[in-house]
């Protein structure tokens, strides 16, 4: 399955999830590329907008290889496979730093923009994409804590061992593809998969924040 961009899969996305539009739902987007996704998800089932805000910890030796991920306030979600080899002082050193980037991240999209309350609600987390779950995972757990009525993960495609993953830790995975044999990046589902800048970030929260606030 092939989009046009990220607003055709949050088109999409949003018909799948029509069930939910009668519950009481926030959507949290993934930032960056799942604000876009989210958006529209918002609009189509007239639902505040929020962010849950994760960042990988790559390998000291690949940076773009996830060896971890944080969410705002959680533990951090780590491969057990490879977190037995990392020097566990360079760990505590970047797991200070992410957090430190993720709090800059909350306040430059958010400003005074507060923070949406979920409990007893059902959260709906949205990104363009995923590989290895790690940061999807981390952001399960962060909402988790916060003692929502029910979690959805809502994601355009998603490999088929991650999705098996996610269905144990969510209470729903809607995806529009489950891919057993995954191209091997998320880009490679979308003709447009130009990057998602900061102002159109804070724009798209804005505007919804604007809307709920009327």
């Amino acid at each position: 399955m092939i989009f046009n961009d990220r607003r055709d899969a949050g088109s999409r996305l949003a018909d799948a999830l029509s069930d939910y539009h009668s519950d009481d739902v926030i959507i949290f987007a993934l930032p960056r590329g799942g604000v876009v996704i989210a958006a529209e998800i918002a609009k189509k089932l007239h639902a505040p907008l929020d962010l849950v805000i994760t960042k990988k910890i790559g390998d000291p030796l690949d940076d773009e290889y996830a060896i971890c991920a944080l969410a705002e306030d959680g533990q951090p979600i780590c491969n057990p496979s490879k977190i037995g080899a990392i020097d566990q002082f360079w760990l505590a050193k970047e797991i200070t730093r992410v957090r430190s980037e993720i709090k800059r991240r909350r306040e430059m999209y958010t400003g005074e923009i507060k923070e949406i309350p979920v409990e007893g609600k059902t959260a709906i987390i949205v990104d363009d994409g995923i590989a290895t779950g790690l940061t999807m995972i981390a952001a399960i757990e962060e909402l988790r804590s916060r003692n929502p009525r029910k979690i959805v993960v809502a994601i355009p495609v998603t490999p088929y061992q991650t999705a098996q993953k996610l269905k144990l830790l969510a209470d729903d995975l809607v995806s529009l593809s489950s891919d057993s044999n995954y191209l091997g990046s998320v880009g490679a589902y979308y003709k447009d998969f130009d990057q998602v800048n900061d102002d159109e970030i804070i724009s798209l929260l804005k505007s919804r924040s604007e809307e709920f606030s009327n």
